[in-house]
């Protein structure tokens, strides 16, 4: 099974469900540098091995040491904090919750969305594509917690979903893995289905706050 997906710089990925060109690689990283080493191993071609970046999504642990960098929280509104680019083939983002915080009703843009929980709770949930034309609340599909450690995943084949930090008390920071990266999305309203055009931005690049800010 094939899928070409097309992303902001032209750069077309191949997604091969059961392509193996990753063989020779491991399949767990010890730290954050390494699995940024091993999504660009594994991203050297346009035919790309998607249950072996499940895997080491999975397998990949860090510590907090290695993420301090990226953790940047804001009371207003949740920060998306950019680790690398990936040559336009992926992006690696860390998201920082503060207490209640969380996101609109969002698609993907075609691309493949893998969440892991850093710290903390998240629930995340997902609804079904309304339908064009029609103005009705927005129909959830799922709700589920996703606990630290632990790897959602989402593509628009699926839905669109929401992430929130349910806790009154307790921040949480979460890593996000987009194939490919993308500059906007559509975010919807729950009551009535309507979608706006959002341009996504970053709170910070490499550690560093972006000049928007």
């Amino acid at each position: 099974m094939t899928e070409i997906l097309n992303n902001t710089n032209e750069t077309p990925v191949v997604i091969k469900k059961y392509f193996d060109n990753t063989s020779g690689l491991s399949t767990h990283p010890k730290s954050l540098n390494e699995l940024i080493e091993l999504l660009y191993q594994a991203f050297a071609a346009n035919e790309v091995n998607i249950d072996y970046i499940s895997t080491i999504m999975n397998n990949y642990k860090g510590t907090m040491d290695e993420w301090k960098p990226y953790i940047k929280f804001q009371s207003d509104r949740y920060t998306r904090n950019l680790v690398d680019a990936g040559n336009g083939k992926f992006s690696l983002i860390i998201l920082c919750w503060a207490e209640s915080q969380g996101s609109s009703i969002h698609n993907h843009m075609d691309s493949h969305c893998f969440l892991k929980c850093l710290q903390g709770t998240l629930i995340e949930t997902k609804y079904a594509w309304p339908t064009i034309g029609e103005e009705n609340p927005m129909h959830i599909l799922q709700r589920t917690e996703v606990h630290e450690g632990e790897v959602a995943y989402i593509n628009d084949s699926i839905g669109l979903h929401r992430i929130e930090n349910p806790s009154h008390t307790e921040t949480a920071v979460t890593l996000h893995l987009y194939i490919p990266p993308y500059d906007h999305c559509n975010i919807f309203d729950e009551r009535t289905s309507r979608s706006n055009e959002a341009k996504v931005t970053f709170y910070s690049v490499g550690g560093r706050l972006t000049a928007i800010e």
